[in-house]
């Protein structure tokens, strides 16, 4: 009966501290580790964590209105869009991530190459457009 107390006690800690309004949240770890080359030993190389595989999952989900995904994301993650967002751009530069669903992956980095590259033109006063 103590562990499953323990077990309780435990998930309600966790699900109290994904508020985004925390300053850390749980998630700042894996954000670090995929951004920086260096590893900590914590999951071995090769293989994604549980949540880190249900974003890639929920990624290659189609929707039709913007405001639904938000919603989505807000349900299932507990997490702002904003937030997701951020894990989803050091998730998919994780040689990981692009093992697991390498179509996927090199779909949102194009993407995310574009918008920057748009981005970038905007601001020197470029025009891309191609007619």
């Amino acid at each position: 009966m103590a562990n499953s107390e323990q077990l309780q006690r435990s998930w309600a800690e966790s699900s109290l501290a994904t508020n985004d309004i925390d300053v850390i949240s749980p998630y700042d770890g894996p954000m670090i580790v995929a951004s920086s080359p260096q590893r900590d030993g914590k999951e071995p190389l090769g293989e994604l964590s549980a949540r880190d595989a249900e974003i890639l999952a929920f990624e290659r989900q189609w929707w039709k209105f913007a405001g639904a995904k938000e919603q989505a994301i807000r349900d299932k993650f507990q997490m702002s869009a904003t937030r997701y967002y951020q894990v989803l751009n050091a998730l998919i530069d994780k040689p990981e991530a692009l093992a697991q669903d390498p179509l996927l992956v090199k779909r949102l980095r194009r993407l995310r190459a574009t918008r920057q590259r748009n981005r970038s033109a905007k601001r020197l006063g470029i025009d891309l457009t191609i007619e």
